[in-house]
C-alpha cells in the first residue's frame, strides 16, 4: 500500500514525540488509551481512522505490521482530538484479539519499543463495522487516504 506522511500534525498531552509513554497507558497500569490531537488535515477530509502498532514486536501476526495495539475508525471530520479512553468512533480488532486499545507490554528483557499512534485523513466518511482487523481496514480506507501523519512513543517492561 502505497502510505505516504503529510503535513498533518498528531501529538499528545500524555508523552512527547520519541517520549516514554506513561505506565497509565500499558498493559502494566491502567491499559487505557492517551488523549491524542491533529491539525492541518488535508483538505477535503471526510473523516479519520487511528492506528497503534508496534514495529519493534516479534512479528508474529501481521507481518510487517508487527503487533497491533488500536485500530479506531468512522471517525468523523469534526474530530480533531480524542480523550483520554475514548469511546469515539468504532473499535477493530487488536492483536490482543480484543476490540479496543490494548496498551504497550513488550516481553521482559526486550528493550525498548518504539510504538506508532497513526491518524489517517479520510476523503470519504466510513459506516465500516466494528471489529475489522487492520489488514482489512487499510484495505478499505486506503482508496480514500489523503493523508496521514504519526506519533511515536516508547516503552520498556523493567
Amino acid at each position: 500500500m502505497a502510505f505516504a506522511l503529510s503535513t498533518m500534525q498528531l501529538e499528545s498531552s500524555a508523552f512527547k514525540a520519541q517520549g516514554a509513554i506513561p505506565t497509565k497507558h500499558t498493559g502494566e497500569g491502567e491499559d487505557v488509551s492517551p488523549a491524542l490531537s491533529w491539525q492541518g488535515a488535508p483538505e477535503g477530509t471526510k473523516g479519520f481512522a487511528v492506528i497503534c502498532h508496534d514495529p519493534d514486536a516479534p512479528l508474529v501476526q501481521n507481518g510487517s505490521y508487527g503487533f497491533v495495539h488500536w485500530v479506531l475508525y468512522n471517525l468523523p471530520a469534526s474530530t480533531t482530538s480524542l480523550e483520554e479512553n475514548s469511546g469515539e468512533g468504532d473499535s477493530g480488532l487488536n492483536d490482543f484479539g480484543k476490540q479496543g486499545y490494548g496498551g504497550p507490554m513488550p516481553p521482559e528483557g526486550h528493550g525498548v519499543h518504539q510504538y506508532y499512534f497513526w491518524v489517517l485523513a479520510l476523503g470519504k466518511a466510513t459506516d465500516l463495522p466494528e471489529g475489522l482487523a487492520l489488514p482489512e481496514l487499510l484495505k478499505q480506507v486506503e482508496p480514500h487516504l489523503l493523508g496521514m501523519n504519526r506519533l511515536v512513543g516508547t516503552y520498556q517492561r523493567d
